[in-house]
């Protein structure tokens, strides 16, 4: 795993990240945020129910960390179902795919997380299955092979991606509910950490919850991640009580700042600004810069900083604007300059 992604805000799912799932919510009543999708998904699943027919096909799609696993999950739990969960690059072969989906009952869902990174030959065997709930099966070889079909109990498939645009057309019209999350807004962030401090019985108080909440990103799993962190340093530095001066000492040793940027943030922001002199500047030449991968900076880095408003995206490449300047406390060039409002 590369800096980037083992940094403690970044949205990337770790290891230690394991430990949310009893924190998890279960069901959409208990959901945190994201009302407009919950509320669409409430009525997709009640129809359902009382049809008595499997979900249709719903396809999530955002940055990582903003709770598409979570909501597969709760799809499970209000239809009654099981859930089989895997991802695009476990699922290598046609054969991978045939074992698993074969083995679904009536009803049951199938999460393929990282859809996007399914392989063609996988993707022409999930189309029949996906549409007509069948399996095309191609036995032996050369002059002698013969297709046989199986069919398979209706079943639904739940994707979720943090990349929309790499998923193959004819695959995302099979979906037939498609769902943007957004980032969480500060309320929202603030009652998803004050619920996980008394699920984990971490004594806070509002200061405090609101403290770790804002520097979370907007990302429940970030913010998860910070209370975890906070948690142990009030344990060790203080009474064990997160109040406003702990969280904030406790995020200062870890180098996050009161918006949430940690070093990998402000190292992209430099060197587009003290390197390249503001932009434009394109994302492979900022990659060999700072010695990262291309995809973890626009899939992990640069869409807190979007945003924030910190960085434009055009045709020539990234910019830095007055508000990254302003944050840096760095003097932005005349051309910024002159955008800045008058006080």
């Amino acid at each position: 795993m590369s800096e980037v992604a083992e940094r403690v805000v970044s949205p990337t799912r770790h290891e230690e990240d394991l430990k949310e799932l009893s924190i998890r919510p279960r069901f959409l009543a208990e959901m945190i945020g994201q009302q407009r999708v919950c509320e669409n998904l409430g009525i997709l699943i009640q129809a359902a129910r009382e049809r008595g027919e499997a979900l249709d096909h719903v396809l999530f799609y955002s940055p990582p960390g903003l709770g598409k696993t979570t909501l597969a999950h709760i799809c499970a739990n209000e239809m009654d179902r099981d859930i089989k969960v895997t991802s695009g690059p476990a699922i290598e072969r046609a054969g991978d795919l045939a074992a698993i989906v074969t083995n679904l009952q009536e009803g049951d869902l199938l999460f393929i997380d990282e859809i996007h990174r399914l392989s063609r030959a996988v993707e022409e065997i999930l189309y029949p299955a996906m549409e007509e709930f069948a399996l095309d099966i191609m036995i032996g070889k050369g002059p002698s092979a013969r297709s046989i079909r199986l069919e398979l109990p209706p079943f639904t498939v739940v994707g979720a991606t943090t990349r929309l645009a790499l998923i193959t057309s004819p695959l995302r019209a099979r979906f037939g509910s498609i769902y943007r999350l957004e980032f969480y807004d500060q309320k929202s962030m603030e009652a998803i950490v004050e619920r996980a401090a008394n699920i984990l019985n971490v004594e806070t108080d509002p200061q405090g919850i609101e403290e770790v909440a804002c520097r979370a990103r907007g990302t429940p799993r970030v913010a998860l991640r910070l209370l975890r962190r906070v948690r142990d340093f009030a344990q060790v530095r203080a009474d064990g009580k997160i109040t406003e001066g702990v969280a904030s000492e406790a995020l200062a040793l870890l180098e996050i700042d009161e918006l949430g940027l940690d070093n990998a943030d402000r190292k992209v922001l430099r060197t587009i600004i003290e390197k390249f002199s503001g932009g434009p500047v394109g994302l492979q030449t900022i990659s060999a810069s700072i010695s990262e991968e291309p995809d973890t900076i626009m899939d992990v880095v640069e869409p807190y900083l979007l945003q924030l408003g910190f960085i434009d995206r055009t045709s020539q490449g990234r910019v830095a604007t007055h508000l990254a300047y302003e944050h840096l406390r760095l003097e932005p060039p005349g051309h910024l300059q002159a955008r800045l409002p008058e006080i």
